[in-house]
């Protein structure tokens, strides 16, 4: 059963989903499912770290996590939580730091799979020329979490 929860946010709102018990989605302007049950209690330390990072007050989260995912997902999701709070990546870059430097292409796509935006900060991730490149939750998002992190590091 999926259980969910919603939260206002700077950048519109936050569909936060969870499986037995961990977090596994975090979506910018997403509705629920039809037989998806609301459950605010469950997600109350989620909540509480997402507010504290919009505010400014959290740069890193401290929850349990259940993305379903292949192994080089996993594996580009994990390398994303590890881009320092306030810089950015380009793809290429993260599939040298995965020692798949012809797998750009596959990253973007692992990028574009993330099950937990913001708390896998998939929007740290940029093109070669610095552009700004798809997000979820639409450039507007994207371009207001990096600012925000720009201005608190």
């Amino acid at each position: 059963m999926i259980t969910y929860d919603v939260l206002p946010s700077p950048i519109g709102d936050v569909l936060l989903t969870a499986e037995d018990g961990a977090l596994s989605g975090v979506h910018v302007n997403r509705a629920p499912g039809p037989a998806w049950e609301r459950s605010p209690g469950q997600f109350a330390a989620a909540r509480g770290q997402l507010d504290a990072y919009f505010a400014g007050d959290r740069r890193e989260f401290e929850l349990p996590l259940a993305p379903r995912g292949t192994p080089f997902q996993t594996r580009v999701w994990d390398a994303l939580r590890r881009i320092p709070y306030g810089e950015t990546r380009t793809y290429a870059e993260l599939a040298h730091d995965l020692d798949a430097p012809s797998a750009c292409r596959a990253v973007g796509a692992a990028n574009g799979r993330n099950p937990l935006s913001i708390v896998v900060p998939c929007h740290r991730l940029i093109g070669s020329n610095g552009s700004l490149t798809g997000y979820g939750g639409g450039l507007a998002a994207k371009r207001w979490l990096l600012e925000h992190e720009r201005g608190r590091s």
